[in-house]
């Protein structure tokens, strides 16, 4: 009886357990198990996989499938003459011809990147281009006719940057310009000044077109080129930048002006123009002469004009017989009346020397070189002298060709005294007549004694003046 009480309560027990272990399992491990399934493990950033390079679509392709695919994409390129794809357990066999060999390639290309594709040969063959085939020139026509549609508002985008760094060097040359001229500044520095600044501000202009049109690298090799370029071309044009550089000097110098009279590298003419390669100079005679400006700065210049007042000198020989005061104040005379020499400086009548049959005087005088001819003085001045000398009675014997015998010459007369003997008498000197002299101061021959500058400057202004084209550095307007 005991035992029989003491199972069944055992059973109860037992019962009562496995229910609250059901119990338990619902309510903590059920929603535990869950959670744990529908998790995703997170793996760590060194264990994520690589990402594949190609994608397969469908895990593998057939051969009918390959060779479908890849004929459509042939035929649809147009590319192609007869194209033909045969595929065999993964291996690509292409037939036909393809346009060009760039073609060809890319068809095989084409085809090892298909999917489950192993390996490919490529029995495309090129078609044979004709002899005459102008295909080739038109398409690099065309490709040429739309590159330059294509670069169009480039094109016009640089050409506004152009113009615009264009109006920006002339306005800043100009105010450079203007600047040194109120700094009295020689007028070919301020031009060659202005000129440069002008050209700097433009070749930054430049550089902008270039940096714009993606040609920085041409645009540093010009900038860093400048210098090395202007050295190959000082040493190649050496006699063109010595005469530039010498004609800045002489600008700066100012020797002579328009219309001096000079005398460079013994040539003697009014001075024209001087350009950046020569001085232009016409002399007396009517000629232009061009001499370098090199020449010019390196040679001793003679300038008539710079000091108006110009002395002439000639020399005349009177008999040992005359009285030398008497003819030194005959000249003096003379000179004092004639109305172009000028009494200040005073003019010279000087003993120069004893010649073989003469006694020779050397005169001096001065006269105003900018309103008289200095030729023509002298040729009127001598004429004035030479005829008060002989209204003088004083001699002016020739050595050359004539001999002086101041006792006379004794004579044998075949008939004489009464003995039958010659008598030698002394022979008598014959006088000659004087010939008429004009004293004028100048004669029809002669002209007026003004200066030919004017006549020269007008035969420079109907004759055709060598490098016409070249400016005039001494003119203030042309410089």
């Amino acid at each position: 009886m005991l035992s029989s009480l003491l199972q069944g309560h055992m059973t109860k027990t037992l019962h009562r357990s496995w229910l609250a272990c059901f119990l338990f399992a619902v309510c903590f491990l059920f929603p535990a198990l869950a959670t744990a399934q529908n998790a995703t493990p997170t793996p760590a950033a060194d264990d994520a996989p690589a990402a594949p390079s190609r994608v397969e679509v469908q895990p593998t392709a057939r051969d009918e499938e390959i060779e479908t695919r890849l004929q459509e994409i042939l035929m649809a390129t147009g590319w192609f003459v007869e194209p033909e794809v045969d595929a065999q357990d993964g291996v690509v066999f292409l037939t036909g011809e393809a346009q060009t060999q760039e073609f060809k390639t890319w068809a095989g290309n084409l085809a090892s990147n298909t999917q489950d594709v192993a390996a490919v040969v490529n029995q495309l063959g090129v078609v044979e281009p004709p002899l005459l085939d102008l295909q080739p020139a038109v398409t690099e026509l065309r490709e040429q006719g739309q590159s330059v549609l294509r670069s169009i508002p480039l094109l016009g985008i640089s050409f506004v940057v152009l113009f615009f760094a264009w109006l920006v060097s002339r306005l800043v040359s100009s105010r450079a310009r203007r600047y040194l001229d109120h700094r009295g500044v020689n007028a070919l520095l301020r031009n060659v000044v202005a000129r440069g600044v002008g050209i700097v501000v433009f070749l930054a202009g430049l550089y902008v077109v270039f940096q714009i049109a993606g040609w920085t690298n041409i645009a540093l090799t010009i900038v860093g080129g400048t210098g090395l370029l202007g050295i190959v071309l000082g040493i190649a044009f050496r006699d063109i930048t010595e005469n530039f550089l010498a004609s800045v000097f002489l600008s700066v110098q100012n020797p002579f002006n328009i219309g001096d009279l000079v005398e460079v590298n013994d040539v003697l003419g009014f001075v024209q123009r001087m350009t950046t390669r020569s001085t232009i100079l016409m002399t007396l005679a009517g000629n232009h002469v061009q001499i370098p400006n090199a020449t010019v700065y390196k040679s001793i210049i003679h300038n008539y004009t710079s000091n108006p007042n110009r002395r002439i000198d000639f020399t005349i020989g009177i008999g040992y017989d005359d009285s030398v005061s008497l003819a030194q104040e005959t000249i003096r005379e003379v000179l004092e009346e004639h109305p172009a020499v000028l009494n200040d400086p005073e003019h010279l009548v000087l003993v120069d020397g004893l010649g073989s049959a003469t006694v020779n005087l050397q005169i001096y005088f001065w006269t105003d070189g900018s309103k008289y001819s200095w030729l023509k003085m002298k040729s009127s001045v001598i004429r004035l002298v030479k005829r008060a000398v002989q209204d003088a009675g004083i001699s002016m014997p020739d050595e050359a060709r004539e001999m002086i015998f101041p006792q006379g010459v004794p004579v044998e007369m075949p008939s004489g005294g009464s003995d039958g003997r010659s008598v030698a008498q002394p022979a008598r000197q014959r006088q000659l007549p004087h010939p008429h002299e004009s004293d004028d101061v100048s004669t029809s021959a002669e002209g007026d004694l003004r200066s030919e500058a004017e006549e020269i400057e007008t035969q420079a202004n109907h004759s055709r003046m060598p490098e016409s084209g070249a400016g005039n550095l001494l003119d203030e307007k042309e410089a």
